[in-house]
């Protein structure tokens, strides 16, 4: 098990106590400097270049929302570290598009204005920040550091606490911009400023690329009343593909409750997002769990397993299984769904077997089963049968029951399937891969579960256990590596980030927000097929214009005389005005900002405006697009669920694969599409 302690090194120096070699950093800012003169400007090209030997964490900060790493002649974005030597050449190029980030004190610093004061130093380890000023900022250690002038015109986005002195601000210029930190941001960059990219785009960053893709669960509970058709266009442009809808509050039918989460589904899709029925089993319902005394699950101290806000059902008992299979499907075929979510299908708790108050399964059936199997009561493992071999065959018998309890409900949704052939099936399973003690805890074994992908499809939703909520981005490339060594169906996997506020001391803020979540996003995306937030309300405000590009995962971006080429794993969409070629041919997959662009390397070139129609947003894999003529367009698409299609015209006439069909709306532009892989011919009027 990996240690759940943050192991945190000697927090780099403060401005004043750092050392660099004055000479040498001279010499390569003016070798910079010439190599700029000589090119013409790349503010489009999404690279940055940090001008010091000692890069410090602004690589990781940076490329969590896309940007890449580039020599200075070819750069955008440019980080000057402490001490960096003044030059007047960088009034010119920051008036004509360069973005300059200023760590520290420096004569580059004094240059624009940033200036030691004469006030006394402060001690600096609490914030508030503009874009979130009531979220508790607090390092782990602090630092004391000089208080700075900031030039006129100049907007302060963070200040110490306290104090108010300034701890980051920036300013426009020109068509450039300038933003300056009064300290390193930390041995990961998430330590200090948890808003520096969200300061950098309220200068005019604009994130290099864009993915669609990601699923978030929501719960009505927290949205009461609420605009639906708001939330589903805020939702669309934070690049979330799916909602995961808790389907508890409905299980049971209620005129009121069926008629807002109807016009929450028509509303998602006529914004091209997916709606997926959320189960929490052996939660039901509240209403089941009122209803049915006898049925509910118990603990190993013979009590009612109502734990934290799930009241578990003991799905063993076979009369109790088949009514909640009934109520399921009733519930699935009651909506038009697009997916269900089988969540967190095994026993509690993260405890185990130590904490008797919260262990379970321990209801009569299954220790009627463990007894006929094993010899003994299960109970006694409290009492009489303490010791290791006992309660290891009880714990094998408990991860073999959780198995069969998953293979059972997943037969039971490919019963729906058959009335809705387009429905998604996703598992929801913690990892216990990396925290090996998830199998006794909770009964969670995915090495039994895995197989299953060889003859069932559906998707498996790999969780974070809350024991390494406080462990880095780095984790996710080490979890997916566990994982596709168990089965070959890697498109298949997928991971759940948990934003949520974590029991373990963590700093600079208890919640995962701006910095931080975007290396977490950016490092799952780069690793898995899906991901997958939890959950939607979670989500900050100021972290949602910069989620779709921490969520991209381009391997190259690269300029070709008038071409550009972008490979990306996933597809990705990129900033783009006007007509387009890709590949050669006319392209028509994009809005009015963004050219969306399939998986694999693409040349994507301007083009004179086409009257062609435009494909605006696929939910679904975009294989390839063209179009024909004026009123005609084909694209080719792939969807484990429906495939949700806005166009800029009305559809008048649809094919699929070469078959007419009647057009399945879901707005005035919207369509509504088969599963699978298809190609689409659509005629507008």
């Amino acid at each position: 098990m990996p240690s759940l302690a943050k192991q945190w090194d000697k927090a780099p120096p403060c401005p004043s106590e750092r050392s660099s070699d004055a000479s040498s950093s001279l010499r390569r800012f003016l070798a910079a400097l010439l190599l700029l003169a000589s090119l013409a400007p790349a503010a489009e090209l999404p690279y940055f270049s940090v001008l010091s030997d000692d890069a410090g964490a602004w690589p990781q900060i940076l490329s969590s929302i896309g940007l890449q790493r580039q020599p200075a002649g070819v750069s955008h974005i440019f980080v000057a570290r402490t001490g960096a030597a003044a030059s007047v050449e960088w009034y010119g190029r920051v008036e004509r598009g360069a973005i300059l980030i200023l760590e520290g004190e420096s004569s580059l610093a004094d240059l624009f204005g940033f200036r030691r004061s004469r006030k006394d130093p402060v001690r600096v380890q609490s914030l508030t920040d503009v874009h979130r000023p009531t979220l508790s900022i607090v390092w782990e250690k602090g630092l004391e550091l000089p208080v700075f002038d900031i030039p006129q015109g100049a907007q302060v986005f963070a200040r110490e606490r306290w104090t108010g002195a300034p701890m980051t601000a920036g300013m426009k210029r020109g068509s450039g911009a300038v933003l300056w930190v009064a300290a390193p941001p930390g041995e990961h960059g998430s330590e200090r400023f948890p808003y520096l990219l969200n300061a950098l785009a309220d200068l005019g960053l604009d994130p290099p690329f864009r993915s669609n893709r990601l699923w978030a669960f929501f719960d009505s509970a927290y949205r009461t009343r609420v605009d639906v058709d708001y939330f589903a266009a805020r939702w669309r442009k934070a690049g979330i593909a799916a909602l995961h809808v808790a389907a508890w509050h409905n299980f049971e039918p209620d005129p009121q409750a069926d008629a807002w989460l109807k016009r929450l589904i028509e509303a998602c899709h006529r914004e091209g997002i997916l709606v997926y029925a959320w189960f929490e089993l052996p939660h039901v319902s509240e209403k089941f769990w009122a209803d049915h005394p006898a049925w509910r699950e118990q603990t190993a101290l013979q009590q009612d397993a109502q734990l934290d806000w799930r009241k578990l059902m003991n799905l063993t008992n076979r009369e109790c299984f088949r009514a909640v299979g009934d109520g399921v499907r009733a519930e699935v075929a009651r909506f038009d769904w697009d997916g269900v979510n089988l969540a967190e299908l095994y026993f509690e708790s993260l405890e185990g077997i130590a904490n008797p108050s919260r262990f379970t399964p321990m209801n009569a059936d299954v220790r009627a089963l463990f007894r006929q199997q094993a010899g003994f009561d299960p109970l006694e493992l409290f009492t009489t049968r303490a010791d290791d071999v006992s309660r290891r065959a009880f714990l094998d018998f408990r991860a073999a029951l959780a198995h069969r309890m998953q293979e059972e409900w997943l037969a039971e949704l490919d019963q729906s399937r058959r009335a809705k052939p387009d429905l998604d099936l996703v598992l929801t399973h913690v990892d216990d891969r990396l925290d090996t003690g998830m199998r006794d805890s909770i009964g969670a074994d995915a090495a039994r579960v895995l197989p299953l992908l060889d003859t069932r499809s559906f998707t498996f939703l790999i969780e974070d256990p809350a024991t390494v909520w406080n462990l880095g981005p780095e984790r996710y490339p080490a979890i997916a590596e566990r994982y596709r060594s168990l089965t070959a169906h890697h498109d298949k996997l997928a991971i759940d980030v948990n934003i949520v506020e974590r029991y373990q001391n963590v700093y600079p803020t208890k919640q995962q927000t701006g910095t931080e979540l975007f290396q977490l996003v950016h490092h799952a995306a780069g690793s898995f097929a899906r991901v997958a937030l939890y959950f939607e309300y979670s989500l900050l405000p100021p972290d949602l214009k910069l989620l779709p590009a921490a969520a991209s995962a381009v391997s190259r971006f690269e300029k070709m005389g008038p071409k550009t080429v972008v490979d990306s794993a996933a597809g990705a969409g990129i900033p783009w005005k006007g007509g387009a070629r890709v590949d050669g041919e006319l392209w028509p997959a994009q809005d009015d900002d963004t050219l969306w662009l399939p998986a694999g390397p693409h040349a994507v070139e301007p083009a004179p405006p086409s009257a062609a129609p435009r494909l605006l947003h696929l939910n679904g894999d975009l294989k390839a697009a063209r179009a024909i003529d004026a009123h005609t367009l084909e694209f080719t698409y792939q969807s484990a669920s429906h495939g949700i299609a806005i166009f800029s015209r009305p559809p008048r006439k649809l094919q699929i694969d070469g078959v007419d069909e009647p057009p399945r709306f879901a707005g005035p532009a919207t369509l509504l599409l088969p599963r699978g892989q298809h190609v689409v011919t659509l005629t507008v009027e």
